[in-house]
């Protein structure tokens, strides 16, 4: 305070007396806030003051000027009203404002009942602005702000139809929309109108927006239709095949030993082809249902390849082709679910072995790199040396049943669902799959995986 004061220089002596009043007023302003009245708020510390200083000069003037005690109370009073009365009426002005900056739509009640909804939750005032969200909503809409229109985060046009029309008619609503990023995923909305009461004995009339999320029931729908379809689709041959031999055993061949060992042996082959077939349904019918929720669990994705690769010697030794196996010695860990990552690798190295054996090895590496998005990620690239696959059957190897070479494929026990199924677990796991080959020079399939953070260090 001192240095503020001296650096002011004043020319004249009045400007000198000004700054010793002020200087006199801060001491005595600085000596009682530590005094008495420290814990008093500031008017009425200054009012009392006031008061303690206009006592003392009507007593001096009681004593000394021959007052009389009857109008030296009086002026007192007076004084007293004309310190006391700005501080009331400050007090009450500052609690009306505390009253109103908290309405009881913005009270933490209500904030507390919007953040406790297991779903989505936004309520809004009757002009669209966000006044509460909760976590939910947050994840769902992150473009979601308080006291900002709901409708420049929400952009679907069935949102901000069904919100202009609660709105103008105070009326519940419904809609339904699909949401494709990042992944494939339906709701369904609904707006209610929520009677608030307000500071003066009314109601607000609010719009509580819940968004149910209804991938799963349609999934599930989408699952029914597709293996009926492709179960009756595919099951067909076998079953005829198995119809027709079992038809033959009980006719004709009922005492030909020779014919009936050979097809048995067909049928058997059969069985098995259809066993697979359905169990590749199943396991795809299952990644498809969960595709909207990402895996969590934290996977080293060394261990699973090595157990893979093992598990297909037999079949390796079989086909005479070797299994060359790059990997590193340190743990890789993703983000992901291990059965259904065994069942990747173990439809790309299986593929390989089987439509690649002219090629005579296989090699399966793990490299570390960085996507297209400057995000780093592990890549497995599973490549062979068999025949290659043609240009124009590369776009269509990850649908259901698609098949370069129909014939070769069933002779190997291909179901036409090893790619589709590698792609949806990938799809899951916020992966892709890299598919390059040339005629006559082998093909490579590479699975590339987002790398999972490494835990910070506190």
């Amino acid at each position: 305070m001192s240095a503020n004061v001296e650096t002011r220089a004043p020319d004249d002596a009045a400007g000198a007396s000004r700054i010793e009043e002020k200087a006199c007023a801060m001491a005595i302003d600085d000596s009682s806030s530590s005094s008495f009245f420290a814990p008093w708020p500031d008017r009425l510390r200054h009012s009392a003051i006031i008061l303690l200083a206009a006592g003392l000069a009507l007593c001096a003037l009681v004593v000394l000027a021959d007052l009389s005690l009857a109008r030296a109370v009086a002026v007192f009073i007076c004084i007293g009203a004309a310190a006391l009365v700005p501080w009331r009426l400050h007090h009450v002005a500052a609690s009306r404002d505390d009253v109103r900056a908290v309405t009881p739509v913005e009270s933490a009640a209500v904030s507390a009942v919007v953040a406790g909804m297991p779903d989505p939750a936004v309520l809004l005032d009757r002009a669209g602005r966000v006044l509460h969200l909760n976590a939910a909503a947050a994840q769902l809409a992150p473009a979601l702000r308080k006291n900002e229109l709901a409708q420049f985060a929400l952009r679907s046009p069935e949102i901000i139809t069904a919100l202009r029309e609660a709105i103008a008619t105070t009326e519940p609503r419904r809609a339904s929309y699909h949401d494709q990023v990042p992944v494939d995923r339906w709701m369904e909305l609904i707006i209610t109108p929520v009677p608030v009461p307000t500071l003066f004995g009314g109601t607000e009339k609010c719009m509580l927006m819940t968004f149910h999320d209804q991938t799963p029931l349609r999934r599930v729908e989408e699952m029914r239709a597709d293996f009926v379809a492709n179960a009756s689709h595919e099951l067909r041959t076998p079953l005829a095949a198995l119809s027709g031999f079992i038809d033959t055993l009980q006719g004709p061949a009922k005492e030909d030993a020779k014919a009936r060992e050979r097809f048995l042996g067909i049928m058997h082959t059969q069985a098995t082809r259809m066993a697979r077939l359905i169990d590749d349904l199943l396991s795809l019918s299952r990644v498809e249902l969960s595709a909207h929720v990402r895996p969590d669990a934290s996977v080293d994705i060394v261990p699973i390849i090595r157990q893979v690769a093992d598990g297909l010697e037999p079949l390796a030794r079989e086909r005479q082709v070797a299994i060359e196996i790059d990997l590193p010695a340190a743990p890789v860990t993703i983000a992901g679910d291990r059965e259904e990552l065994l069942r990747l690798f173990e439809n790309l190295i299986e593929n390989a072995l089987k439509y690649g054996a002219s090629g005579e090895r296989v090699i399966v590496t793990l490299s570390q790199a960085t996507s297209s998005e400057g995000a780093p990620e592990v890549r497995i690239m599973v490549r062979d040396f068999g025949p290659g696959i043609a240009p124009e059957h590369l776009p269509r190897l990850t649908e259901r049943f698609y098949r370069v070479d129909v014939g070769d494929s069933r002779a190997q026990g291909g179901t036409g669902l090893g790619l589709s199924l590698v792609k949806h677990i990938l799809n899951r796991h916020r992966g892709r799959l890299l598919i390059e080959s040339v005629p006559k020079n082998g093909a490579v399939f590479t699975a590339c995986f987002p790398q999972a953070k490494a835990p910070s260090v506190h």
